[in-house]
């Protein structure tokens, strides 16, 4: 206020200096200075008059505020916190468990549900009688939020996606960097889902940032005397190191508003040269537990402090942060790239670490990776290691963390987070991991390449309800095999002895053995272009077939292909040295087709579905329990949920009596890239986590595999 407020003298009576209201005028037009006095006070177009009340109170004015009539006529639609969303609330029973309130306009009079969205279009001009629509989407100015319906055990416990137009939050170029010129026109269909690498490190990024601002509020709302259900709850997804698809963070393209409130559910249509086109938003899925019979406080969640809280995540944005993600992810695609085409599978940068904490992030002083002087290459700007295709054998003692070694490359089929540890160690997308897995069902399987005869069966035709260690191992080596997988990763310590190898001297003492080791098939799968990344710590017999050996210890890594070359050689001899295993040619195709018998996610003699993953590791769905745990490319609850309700989708769209497995996932995941992971959704299974993550294709085939109610036919 002219800083006259701080030249008063606070043990002072009089005020006058701000009562006067001093003003020195410069004006270019007047060749001297001259004052006035006006005791108002501005704050932008809002203006603040000061006067005395008393000659003997002057420390206590009155002040009067005069804001614009047309600021508040223009700012009342936005700071409207969900105006039609709180009329509902507002016709409820205050210890409402239901979230329905009665419609005592209908004849006859009916229960309607908060989730319905009921909503009364009132034509402009005035030509027809109000219609009822249904719009469960409520606006506090350009931000939309959208309540979905929960399941039916928790009701009090809806999804809202909050959908938030990215120019509100990315810079143009940087809308264009992420989505790539062209894909942001009109033609576009509403809800469409922009699917690539940088508008999934884009969301990932914001979803990441978008839980903090919900703490304080779930800490405020936080009572360990009581049940979750009676506090409320903002549930955000908090996801692992890993970058997926989500439906808890994505980018869409979202119809923007088209009416305004006239009071209650009734709304008109804005004018149309106040209608826009559809925009490009984040959209930001979060569940809301609802405090059971505490309506004020539930209206409060709902209505005031989410939208608050996205208000501030809005406000505190810095895109130039996200640049650094944005680098980043162009960096593992280029690499990625690169190992589409060249000889390599595995690219390891340089300083990773890769030894996890308890948390699963990175151990706090673990030795760095440090390549090889002879394998160092240099892909996008960034140095490392990489592992070449065909036969690799890593090896070493106890706990020199070759095992870590092989996680980490198992975890590169996907983007990692920087400050991973292992953002930059990629691996060839269609690596599987293979190990031995007992008990597993088996179905008409052909394990010819590595079991040569089943006593009373067929191996070219091969079944079982129970697995051993060794046909479960070939079983889930050719099913790889069949499905384009390029790469296998095996460590010792989760395969099968007999499977993996058999020395010199046992082939000697036993000339009649069914198993073809992996040893003697090994090079022939390279040929084929299959490569092989194995951890061998306690036999020899792979030193034999190996391109390149690499022994660990203490997690440093170093080359010891020649080294094991010259064991191999003093120890078999000249003569064994590189022979090949004499074998036949393999047939590495399965002849296979899924029936439609029991490939459904009804129990038999039920009109109800069945569907649920526990945390486990086995999917239940119909008649089925399925085992998953080895099923190494879910690597998340969020994974295993989308595999789950996937299949399920499968099975309900089934219109023929055969399966056309590759085909129709094929076709469901073209749908899934425009319109995102959550079309598979259904809140009818009260068991299957709400936030989900985009499995690979030849994992969902990999559940369906182990399924044992199912029938194939060749």
């Amino acid at each position: 206020m002219r800083r006259e407020g701080k030249r008063q003298d606070n043990r002072g009576a009089w005020f006058a200096g701000m009562y006067n209201g001093l003003l020195h005028y410069s004006d270019p037009r007047i060749p001297e200075e001259y004052t006035d006095w006006e005791a108002v006070y501005w704050l932008g177009d809002i203006s603040f008059e000061i006067t005395p009340t008393h000659r003997t109170t002057a420390d206590k004015p009155d002040i009067c505020i005069r804001i614009p009539f047309d600021r508040l006529y223009k700012n009342k639609e936005e700071n409207e916190h969900l105006k039609r969303l709180r009329w509902y609330f507002a016709k409820m029973e205050e210890h409402t468990a239901s979230y329905q309130w009665k419609d005592t306009e209908s004849v006859p009079p009916k229960s309607i549900s908060l989730y319905a969205g009921k909503m009364v279009y009132v034509p402009k001009p005035i030509d027809r009688p109000p219609e009822m629509e249904q719009d469960s989407t409520y606006w506090k100015g350009d931000i939309s939020y959208t309540l979905e319906e929960p399941d039916r055990m928790h009701k009090g416990c809806p999804s809202v996606v909050v959908n938030i137009p990215e120019e509100k939050l990315l810079p143009p170029e940087m809308m264009e960097q992420i989505h790539g010129a062209g894909l942001r026109e009109t033609e576009l269909p509403i809800d469409y889902v922009y699917t690539n690498p940088w508008t999934t490190a884009a969301a990932d990024w914001c979803l990441r940032r978008f839980a903090k601002y919900f703490d304080p509020l779930n800490a405020e709302l936080d009572n360990p005397s009581r049940p979750v259900e009676e506090n409320g709850y903002f549930y955000v997804h908090r996801p692992d190191s890993a970058v997926l698809p989500r439906n808890s963070a994505y980018f869409a393209r979202c119809a923007t508003r088209y009416y305004r409130n006239m009071g209650g559910c009734n709304v008109e249509q804005l004018p149309d040269d106040q209608l826009t086109p559809p925009k490009p938003c984040l959209c930001i899925r979060i569940q809301v537990q609802l405090p059971a019979g505490k309506l004020k406080k539930a209206i409060k969640m709902l209505c005031v402090d989410l939208p608050e809280a996205v208000e501030r995540f809005v406000g505190d944005f810095e895109p130039e942060m996200l640049e650094a993600t944005l680098t980043l992810t162009e960096k593992q695609q280029q690499i990625r790239a690169w190992l589409r085409e060249s000889a390599y599978c595995v690219f390891l940068a340089n300083g990773s670490i890769l030894p996890r904490n308890k948390l699963g992030g990175p151990l706090l002083g673990a030795v760095p990776f440090q390549s090889t002087q002879a394998d160092e290459i240099e892909v996008a700007g960034v140095k490392g290691m990489g592992i070449r295709r065909g036969v690799t054998v890593i090896t070493g003692g106890g706990y020199s963390g070759k095992s870590t070694l092989l996680d980490a490359v198992a975890a590169g089929i996907y983007n990692h987070v920087k400050g991973d540890g292992r953002e930059l160690v990629l691996t060839d997308e269609t690596a599987m991991e293979i190990a031995a897995e007992d008990g597993r069902c088996v179905k008409r399987a052909n394990i010819s390449p590595f079991i040569r005869w089943i006593p009373g069966g067929d191996p070219t035709d091969f079944s079982t309800e129970h697995a051993s260690g060794s046909t479960s191992q070939a079983a889930n080596i050719l099913e790889s095999v069949h499905d384009g997988a390029k790469l296998l990763l095996i460590d010792e310590d989760r395969s099968a002895t007999n499977f993996m190898i058999r020395d010199r001297m046992m082939k000697s003492l036993i000339r009649h053995e069914p198993i073809t080791p992996y040893t003697d098939r090994v090079r022939e799968l390279a040929a084929a272009g299959v490569s092989s990344i194995l951890v061998i710590g306690g036999s020899g017999e792979y030193l034999g077939v190996a391109d390149r050996v690499y022994r660990m210890d203490d997690f440093r890594i170093s080359d010891a292909t020649d080294e094991a070359a010259a064991v191999w050689e003093e120890t078999m001899g000249r003569l064994a040295a590189g022979t090949v295993p004499e074998t036949e040619e393999a047939l590495w195709r399965q002849n296979r087709i899924l029936t439609g018998e029991h490939f459904s996610s009804y129990p038999e003699r039920s009109g109800t579905e069945r569907l649920l993953v526990d945390d486990l590791g086995v999917i239940r769905i119909g008649e089925e329990t399925i085992d998953i745990r080895d099923i190494g490319g879910l690597q998340t609850r969020g994974q295993r949920s989308a595999a789950a309700l996937i299949l399920r989708t499968l099975m309900i769209r089934r219109k023929t009596e055969t399966v056309q497995l590759q085909e129709e996932l094929e076709a469901l995941y073209r749908q899934m890239e425009m319109e995102g992971v959550e079309i598979v959704f259904s809140n009818f299974f009260i068991d299957c986590d709400r936030f989900l993550d985009l499995p690979r294709l030849r994992d969902v085939k990999a559940v369906v595999y182990r399924m044992r109610q199912t029938a194939w036919e060749k």
